[in-house]
């Protein structure tokens, strides 16, 4: 993103910003047939196992000084690692979508009053904003984006307030299990698993900003789990937009919907970029970047938006393995594929794990999909590491 070192700070702001979104707090919302006990104990479950990985996956990045994408060659090889580029791209174009969609649907119900619910004016809105972000220098990034972790660091106070003063809980509605909600958390944290070492590969302290980063992260996005989880308990409905505008929070739910937006989508659309820079090397991150933050506008506008959940879980399914390959390569084997093409025998053991979890997803599990399919992975990487070398 720049030829600066990031400092610890400005990294943790990045990552407080990718936390606070709607997105997350409507899927604590999913949780409600669980109560609040329980499905506060499936957040944190869920956000200690994808916030480890994503710490592990933000270590890579920092210590070897290559981008999410770029790092990915290490056990994959250069073709390797296009393959996963391209499926980055492909998520991060749809999470760009699903956000500006979400946001500008929230914005719309806030400022019906004064401008009405026009879909496509706060999609554009919301994707100039987003572009703008983008374009912004890093000395000049870091100057306003303390400024909006501030603003939404108080306001999300308020909100929090505003949701957890409420009186008796209302009876959820739906049955899901334990697991199932594990999953949902754990797949959050995981959605940024291609992402984070973007961020980390300019780090000047790369231990200490990958640590606070994922508990900045991590804390935030627990936070916004548990507001959606007390939205949907307390109030009985998963609209946050109607529950701010309900609370009179006005220009205040503007901020908090615009920025959050802003600062969680911003990071898949230049990340996005990044990844597309990996496949075509002519094309600049920064422009691939506005590129896709323009395709995800008119997606958003144009397209009908598919399974929020389906999405979650596709996401996992993709990455957790990727992720469980490469830090058995990074951290126990010491192997390193980014000089060959591809590495068949890794690829192999992707789509084992990548298949194990999709089995699972049917089949069911008490610990869910992810954590089985992580161990399962690591140890066949392991193995075949030890037992079967590549030339």
């Amino acid at each position: 993103m720049n030829e600066e070192k990031r400092t610890t700070t400005a990294n943790a702001l990045i990552w407080f910003g990718a936390a606070v979104s709607i997105a997350e707090i409507y899927t604590g919302t999913l949780m409600a047939p669980l109560g609040m006990a329980r499905g506060m104990g499936a957040v944190v479950a869920g956000h200690l196992i994808g916030g480890f990985l994503m710490y592990l996956a933000a270590l890579i990045g920092g210590l070897s000084g290559r981008g999410a994408m770029e790092s990915v060659k290490l056990s994959f090889g250069e073709q390797g690692a296009k393959f996963f580029a391209a499926l980055n791209v492909l998520q991060l174009v749809g999470w760009t979508a699903v956000m500006i969609a979400g946001g500008a649907i929230s914005l719309g119900l806030i400022l019906n009053p004064v401008f009405g619910t026009n879909n496509m004016l706060w999609c554009g809105v919301i994707g100039i904003m987003i572009a703008v972000w983008i374009l912004l220098d890093m000395k000049n990034f870091e100057r306003v984006n303390k400024i909006a972790m501030g603003a939404l660091f108080i306001l999300t106070l308020v909100l929090s307030f505003i949701v957890f003063k409420r009186g008796e809980t209302e009876a959820a509605r739906g049955v899901m299990s334990f697991a199932d909600a594990m999953e949902l958390s754990v797949a959050m944290p995981l959605s940024w698993l291609p992402l984070i070492s973007d961020y980390m590969r300019d780090a000047r302290e790369p231990k200490k900003s990958a640590a606070v980063s994922t508990a900045v992260y991590s804390l935030t996005s627990c936070w916004m789990y548990f507001i959606g989880l007390g939205v949907a308990l307390y109030t009985g409905g998963s609209d946050i937009a109607k529950i701010m505008l309900d609370a009179g929070l006005g220009a205040a739910g503007v901020v908090i919907v615009a920025f959050s937006t802003v600062t969680t989508t911003f990071l898949d659309a230049y990340s996005a970029g990044i990844s597309f820079h990996v496949i075509f090397k002519g094309i600049r991150e920064k422009a691939a970047g506005v590129a896709v933050c323009f395709i995800g506008t008119m997606t958003a506008i144009f397209a009908r938006s598919d399974s929020y959940e389906s999405l979650l879980y596709l996401i996992s399914s993709v990455f957790a393995p990727m992720a469980a390959v490469m830090v058995t390569d990074f951290f126990i084997l010491k192997r390193n594929c980014a000089a060959r093409q591809l590495s068949p025998r890794n690829l192999i053991l992707w789509g084992a794990g990548f298949a194990l979890y999709r089995y699972l997803m049917t089949a069911g599990s008490p610990v869910g999909a992810t954590l089985p399919v992580i161990a399962a992975t690591a140890a066949l990487t392991w193995l075949a590491g030890k037992l079967i070398p590549e030339k």
